[in-house]
């Protein structure tokens, strides 16, 4: 078994961001979490990572107890488990190649990695990885010269020198035009498909979830509605999802959403593991 959230919430005062959530996330998978702003998306995937603390429950990976790591086993977790955020979180003065070898700071003492005191080998990596995501001819520019499509292009490869086990996109293509975010998307389905690393990414747009994603899991008001298949997901519970407007908007069609039946609701963790 891969990630394991067991009936995790999240409050902010009264609110609850995240509302007793239970998922079981067998390796290499590519999972898209759909849902409208505010459902508690980027939420969920800050509490795996450890951005933040779950208020209730526990998050495990493999024998590891996510939810009580503290010091350097959770940042080995964050090295192990690589966050790709929306604004691509890059040292906009530093170049490219520099940025990538971040990604490998954990594995460093301060000092050296202030000296930029990486290894031939780590060196080799970064290339490696910016040729994986089709940028090394912009390794010397500075980041900030670069488009955002590309940019996120340079937050994957220094998530892939990290050497991760899960890479957790938090809305990585939200500020992109379509050319560039179809790029990303590839570039994160190559990834999932040929190193084997599960990749959990949260998406606003419901066709861009089909199309890249194995399973699918919808939340609304903080909690999971839906967890299945692509081909599962009816109309009906796209409403359910996004809400009337938004759920006509992503289907391109007029629907009546009207709340979905239980038995519409696939039974969690249906979706079998990539082989």
């Amino acid at each position: 078994m891969g990630l394991k959230i067991d009936w995790v919430s999240k409050h902010f005062g009264a609110i609850a961001a995240v509302d007793a959530v239970a998922l079981e996330i067998p390796e290499g998978q590519m999972v898209g979490i759909i849902g409208r702003s505010g459902a508690g998306k980027s939420t969920l995937l800050r509490m795996i990572n450890r951005l933040l603390d779950p208020t209730r429950g526990r998050i495990r990976f493999k024998e590891t107890e996510i939810t009580s790591l503290r010091g350097r086993g959770l940042l080995e977790w964050r090295t192990r488990c690589a966050m790709i955020f929306q604004q691509f979180n890059l040292v906009k003065r530093l170049d490219v190649f520099t940025n990538v070898l971040i990604g490998r700071l954990s594995y460093h003492q301060t000092l050296p990695s202030l000296l930029k005191w990486f290894s031939r080998q780590e060196r080799a990596m970064a290339i490696s990885a910016l040729e994986r995501v089709e940028i090394l001819d912009q390794a010397l520019q500075r980041v900030d010269t670069l488009s955002g499509g590309q940019q996120q292009r340079v937050a994957i490869a220094r998530a892939l020198v990290q050497q991760p086990e899960v890479i957790l996109a938090d809305e990585p293509i939200a500020s992109l035009d379509l050319r560039s975010a179809t790029m990303v998307m590839d570039t994160l389905q190559r990834i999932n498909r040929e190193d084997g690393i599960t990749v959990i990414a949260s998406l606003h747009n419901l066709a861009t979830a089909r199309a890249y994603c194995d399973r699918i899991i919808g939340m609304a008001e903080g909690k999971v509605i839906f967890d299945g298949a692509p081909s599962l997901l009816t109309p009906e519970m796209v409403c359910a999802i996004y809400g009337l407007e938004e759920a006509r908007e992503e289907l391109g069609e007029v629907v009546a959403c009207s709340p979905p039946k239980a038995s519409m609701r696939p039974v969690l963790n249906s979706v079998p593991a990539v082989s």
